[in-house]
């Protein structure tokens, strides 16, 4: 008997008893109540979500949507564990103790994150942008797929997936590309100075016109914007479709290089010409290949300077 309760005593200690009373005493009476608890609670936390999803719906933004789900998620599956811990006849006066502790801890080492957090709510408050909005930070740019307290989460068009935290994004610039529905598409094209600019800026005007992606209201805009070094700078923009801004783009160069073509307009680009030191005419390949080698082979001396002697006076030893 005193070998029995020595070896009682050493088990191992929870919650106040061993490990054998807690399973059978608490645990194993109480499990269809703890499941009970589970299945009901996670149910009423998806029909609140449900009844809140359509009241909020047309009044606030999807991100704050989001939030505010996980937010009752949270809650639910707070309550729904101290139910659990409750109905185990589990000290949660200790445990809120030890808690708290923990909390003091983790709040210490955790700067970062309750910087985030607060980024995060200013964020908010801004309404710079929302989840499907195309934003460019810094070199990405890329669809917002989520919006949380610590950090955006942002889809590149390579299918990337990015994590920016939102101490990051508070400090940085970010531009919301899909903020307006339209968008200017701004074109720099350069022609020869021997072509007449008022030609090219019809061609250019004819081009937009005729192109169905482009819209009439507000107006093309065209300026010279310069003389290059060897181009007339011109600057001409179209306005379309944020959605379909990349498909713009690209018809109108397309259809600016095949008017230019037609209309003997030219783009400039860099050319070199080359221009030998003689005259190469009349010569046979046989003399031109020997004036290369004798280029190649024979070096140039430089005679070194003589100083002649002053009128009146013969070199000589100068006497002392």
């Amino acid at each position: 008997m005193i070998a029995l309760a020595a070896s009682a005593e050493t088990r191992p200690l929870i919650f106040g008893g061993n490990v054998d009373i807690f399973i059978y005493e608490r645990l194993l009476p109480n499990l269809l109540v703890i499941f009970l608890y589970i299945v009901v609670g996670m149910l009423l936390i998806k029909i609140v979500g449900k009844i809140l999803d359509r009241s909020i719906r047309k009044k606030l933004n999807p991100q704050s949507q989001m939030l505010i789900k996980k937010a009752i998620s949270f809650i639910g599956t707070f309550v729904i564990a101290i139910l659990v811990l409750d109905r185990l006849e589990v000290p949660l006066s200790a445990m809120l103790g030890t808690a708290g502790i923990a909390t003091v801890a983790i709040g210490i080492a955790a700067q970062n994150s309750l910087g985030n957090i607060i980024s995060g709510i200013f964020l908010l408050s801004e309404h710079s942008f929302q989840v499907g909005d195309l934003i460019q930070v810094g070199t990405f740019i890329g669809n917002v797929t989520s919006v949380d307290l610590l950090s955006v989460k942002i889809k590149t068009f390579d299918g990337l997936h990015l994590r920016i935290p939102n101490e990051t994004l508070i400090k940085s610039e970010i531009t919301t590309i899909t903020k307006n529905k339209i968008r200017r598409v701004p074109l720099e094209i350069g022609i020869s100075f021997y072509d007449n600019i008022e030609k090219a800026r019809d061609v250019l005007f004819s081009v937009a016109e005729a192109e169905p992606l482009a819209l009439k209201d507000p107006a093309p805009f065209f300026m010279v914007s310069g003389f290059g070094s060897s181009s007339i700078n011109l600057f001409f923009a179209v306005w379309g479709e944020t959605a379909n801004f990349a498909l713009l783009k690209t018809a109108l160069l397309i259809n600016i290089k095949k008017a230019f073509d037609a209309e003997g307009i030219e783009i400039p680009f860099p050319h070199v010409t080359l221009r030998p030191a003689v005259s190469l005419k009349g010569m046979d390949t046989t003399e031109l290949k020997k004036r290369k080698l004798e280029t190649q082979q024979t070096p140039t001396l430089q005679e070194e300077p003589r100083m002649e002697p002053l009128a009146g006076y013969e070199e000589g030893p100068v006497n002392r």
